[in-house]
């Protein structure tokens, strides 16, 4: 090691000449930020820019000179000192208990060279490390290095690193956060914050002692940090986020990869609103185990489409399938509304009389959850209760086609079977579709495109593409819009959906549960705002009978508790007093998949 070292200062004093150093190669990165420019992830190169030294604070780089190097603005790229005492101390202890690479050294290497122990790597690392302090200055080096090293948990990058363990930018790390990532590096997998907490605590310690040593911290400002208890997030807190960003990424590469620098993506997301559904879809499934509850997916969409929440399951790095976007699962009852507004359509009213008894229709006759039958009612209080029967009877009155063009005029894009369970909800929907088709109840009676990017720009600046305000698409005419209103309505404060109910707010929505108990939902929407919740089981076997009305609507509240604090209060819209007939509309945002066959006709409770 030692006459390494001396060989390379040798040939840097006698010779001017040192092999070039190759081109310092950067891969774009593609960042995602949510509405208030939060980072939500990142997608594409490895690396970041380097960090800009004076954003912030003068003891974070000093952390990791301290530890790591603390001659690092003495030395001309090798530490011959360094290594010196490295070797003493390794024959003092029978062992290698100190490294002897210099900051430039490890950049080099992470730049330029493998992990290889080889006497000519190690050759190359150093020639390369004295080129590098010959073209570069010493903030450039430090500025490249915190940029490049890896801190575990998939973060490579000073600002990956803060934003995994802390959920706040670099420039706002203190003391102890500082030291806790600069001691990560010796060992990313034995320091990691969120894996090793107690062994990332001691390590930063020793961190701390080293900045107090160069005269980085005082040795006051060392116990105030000790003080200080860090919050660590066990998981990244933008996880839940990433089922959202799979499902934009498609879109956003075509635009995205025609340039050759990093690119910022503007999205519709509301990352607190992401982490209260996570937080609630997470919770709900976990005290429902018992039950069969596996899965869960949330969509949140506001009043002209802007997708505020999608949370495609309970664990990404476990599960990364996109449920919310991608699974096209049966809706249950959450399905009626459809054949409601049809029949409002069709001149029927709320007070209408009908009578929940027997029915057959081509042979099939449905049962109702209950197992018994209710008698006369109004078809108010039939949508309420979720009675099978009527609204059997009811798709069959209006036609099937026409509750299936419903459907889709509303915001529906798949495949919608036309057999006589259709009215019950066989139709295999994602929860996507089906939050956008109740955004048209919510706003007034427009159909909505959900979508999720607004902008895409250069770190300069440069707008790449700019999501153009679209024109309202009126799907839905009063009195139909009001009297359906009305009915959702009920069905919250006195129905099947009051598990739901939330004093003070105007809600409305429908439950919705299959045969068997596949699939439970439950889709409720205030003034310009939707959203739909929806448990069920990957291999599409029963849970324990959970129903639309039960841990759904648990779920649903759990998560509109908090999303209501952040929306403005709003009373659900009137909507027109006439509306023409609807345009065409663009295509969905994600095509429809290739049309699936329906299940066999099931029986589905509320």
């Amino acid at each position: 090691m030692i006459g390494l070292a001396v060989a390379a200062n040798l040939v840097v004093a006698q010779a001017p000449e040192l092999p070039r150093l190759p081109e310092i190669r950067r891969d774009p990165q593609v960042t995602y930020v949510d509405r208030s420019g939060a980072v939500i992830g990142v997608r594409g190169g490895r690396y970041a820019p380097p960090v800009d030294l004076g954003r912030i604070p003068a003891y974070v780089p000093a952390a990791f000179v301290a530890i790591e190097d603390r001659r690092f603005y003495e030395h001309n790229g090798v530490d011959a000192r360094g290594i010196a005492r490295a070797v003493v101390v390794a024959i003092d202890k029978g062992r290698a208990t100190q490294g002897a690479s210099t900051i430039t050294q490890q950049l080099a290497r992470n730049l330029f060279l493998s992990q290889d122990r080889t006497l000519e790597r190690k050759a190359t690392e150093i020639a390369y490390a004295l080129q590098l302090e010959r073209a570069y200055s010493k903030k450039q080096i430090l500025a490249l290095y915190l940029s490049r090293v890896y801190y575990g948990s998939g973060a490579y990058g000073l600002e990956a690193a803060s934003q995994r363990y802390f959920n706040k930018p670099a420039s706002r790390l203190t003391i102890r956060e500082a030291a806790i990532l600069a001691g990560v590096l010796k060992s990313p997998t034995n320091y990691n914050p969120a894996e090793q907490t107690e062994a990332a605590m001691a390590r930063s310690k020793l961190v701390l002692d080293a900045m107090v040593e160069t005269g980085a911290i005082t040795p006051a400002q060392r116990a105030k940090a000790l003080a200080e208890t860090p919050r660590i997030w066990k998981t990244a807190p933008n996880a839940a986020a990433q089922y959202f960003i799979d499902w934009i990424d498609d879109q956003v590469k075509p635009v995205a990869g025609k340039v050759r620098q990093d690119v910022i993506v503007e999205t519709t997301l509301d990352l607190a609103m992401e982490q209260a559904a996570f937080d609630a879809a997470r919770n709900t499934v976990a005290r429902h185990k018992a039950q069969r509850a596996e899965q869960a997916a949330v969509v949140a969409v506001d009043g002209v489409g802007r997708v505020r929440v999608m949370v495609g399951g309970t664990d990404y790095v476990r599960a990364p399938y996109n449920r919310a976007a991608s699974a096209k699962r049966q809706a249950g009852s959450a399905w009626k509304p459809f054949v409601y507004l049809t029949a409002l359509e069709q001149g029927r009213t709320p007070d209408l009389p009908v009578v929940d008894e027997p029915v057959t229709i081509s042979g099939w006759t449905p049962a109702n959850y209950s197992e018994s039958f209710l008698g006369p009612l109004t078809l108010e209080q039939a949508l309420a209760q979720s009675v099978n029967t009527v609204a059997a009877r009811l798709a069959d009155e209006v036609g099937r086609q026409n509750v299936a063009a419903t459907a889709r005029r509303v915001g529906i894009v798949s495949s919608v079977n036309i057999d006589p369970a259709m009215a019950l909800g066989t139709t295999l929907v994602t929860p996507l579709e089906m939050t956008q088709a109740y955004a048209a109840f919510a706003n007034g009676g427009n159909r909505v495109q959900a979508y999720g990017v607004e902008r895409i720009r250069t770190r300069a600046g440069v707008t790449l593409y700019q999501k153009k305000p679209a024109a309202p698409v009126p799907a839905i005419a009063n009195p139909p819009l009001s009297d359906l209103n009305r009915m959702l309505r009920t069905a919250v404060i006195s129905g099947t959906g009051k598990g739901a109910a939330m004093p003070g707010y105007d809600l409305a929505g429908k439950t919705g549960t299959t045969s068997d108990y596949k699939d439970a939902w439950f889709c409720g929407y205030t003034g310009g705002f939707a959203s739909c919740a929806w448990m069920g089981r990957d291999d599409n076997s029963p849970m324990a009978r959970i129903a639309g009305g039960g841990a759904p609507a648990e779920l649903w509240r759990g998560f509109m508790a908090s999303a209501l604090k952040r929306l403005p209060k709003q009373q659900i819209p009137f909507g027109p007093a006439v509306t023409p007939p609807p345009p065409p509309v663009e295509p969905a945002l994600t095509p429809a998949a290739e049309p699936q066959a329906p299940l066999p006709a099931e029986t589905a409770p509320g």
